[in-house]
């Protein structure tokens, strides 16, 4: 997996596809979480908003929609 250093509209809208497909499929909020560290993602809560980032390098790849966060 590469690390993604320019930021890209259409990754980033592919990024939010795969969350949004993968919260539908889970029953908890924590399962969600370990299928998105499956794929290489993790989501880092903050005050400004919940955030995608890369793991193991914890880069940011996008902030999730507000829906989502709830």
């Amino acid at each position: 997996m590469s690390i993604i250093v320019k930021q890209d509209s259409f990754i980033e809208a592919q990024i939010i596809d795969l969350v949004t497909r993968e919260r539908g499929k889970a029953l908890s909020r924590r399962e969600w979480m370990h299928r998105l560290a499956g794929y290489g993602y993790s989501i880092r809560e903050t005050s400004a908003g919940d955030i995608v980032e890369t793991l193991p390098h914890h880069v940011e790849v996008c902030v999730l929609p507000a829906a989502m966060s709830a």
